[in-house]
């Protein structure tokens, strides 16, 4: 028999943890074999025993969430790490944490399988998956007139707002103030001039809402030409975009799109 990944439990609400340990056994990827109900009692049982996930809540008496993972991290095999929260607003510090997976209460036995997959499996991170395919247009109703616009080429205006929560209200984003977007788990990262947000989008999402003047310059990440200050090329024959936020980061651009890039820059 199988010998199912061990599994602990930590939140201070107990109907939470009731919920979620029957979550688990619908899933049944994991046996639980612990619950604690802050982060002092759960370093204690972390411990006392090899576990290979722990699923923590973020707010809680005792030691929050982000201190036990960031304890975890000066393990020399620390386990697996999900979030689970009602509160989306640590997302970015979960993921520096290097969390497996950041799960926003309430969700359902699929989202939490997607989750144990990625922590536990060999399941690919979203950002090594190529962008998803265009659509094929469907062909015109019989009878249509030739002479009338196609709706699949009319043009749709992209949204140029993106929403990201934070401290609890929803925060619209200028698509303009984007310097550049980077995938994470699922996620993805928003870099701004001088900060860096969390949104719940996939790249390829974000590609199709921003449009306009984003480039998908990698797999990994989305750029907007209006923010790159300068393109430096590589002994390999590919590009590097510096941008024009503080940091002035440096994007790698694979080379199947430097050819496109240099295009529209005119060059």
């Amino acid at each position: 028999m199988t010998v199912r990944p061990k599994a602990l439990i930590v939140d201070d609400e107990a109907p939470a943890r009731a919920e979620l340990r029957y979550l688990l056994e619908e899933v049944g990827q994991v046996q639980v074999v612990g619950e604690a109900t802050n982060g002092e009692e759960a370093l204690l049982l972390l411990g006392s025993l090899d576990y290979d996930l722990v699923l923590l809540d973020v707010r809680m008496p005792g030691g929050s969430g982000l201190d036990v993972a960031a304890a975890l991290r000066e393990r020399p095999h620390p386990p697996k790490v999900i979030f689970t929260t009602a509160y989306p607003d640590h997302a970015v510090d979960a993921f520096d944490l290097a969390a497996a997976d950041y799960l926003l209460k309430p969700f359902d036995v699929d989202r939490l399988r997607r989750a144990l997959d990625r922590a536990l499996g060999d399941t690919p991170d979203p950002a090594d998956s190529p962008a998803e395919p265009v659509a094929r247009r469907a062909p015109r109703p019989a009878g249509a007139d030739p002479a009338a616009p196609d709706p699949a080429s009319s043009p749709v205006a992209p949204l140029v707002r993106i929403p990201v929560q934070r401290d609890g209200r929803t925060v619209l984003v200028d698509g303009g103030s984007i310097v550049y977007a980077t995938a994470a788990r699922g996620y993805s990262y928003l870099k701004l001039a001088d900060e860096r947000l969390l949104v719940t989008m996939s790249l390829n999402e974000l590609e199709r809402r921003l449009q306009g003047h984003f480039f998908r310059a990698h797999r990994s990440y989305l750029v907007n030409l209006d923010h790159v200050r300068e393109l430096v090329p590589d002994f390999q024959g590919s590009l590097v975009v510096v941008m024009d936020d503080r940091q002035r980061s440096r994007v790698e651009v694979a080379r199947r799109h430097a050819r496109e890039l240099r295009r529209r820059f005119g060059l």
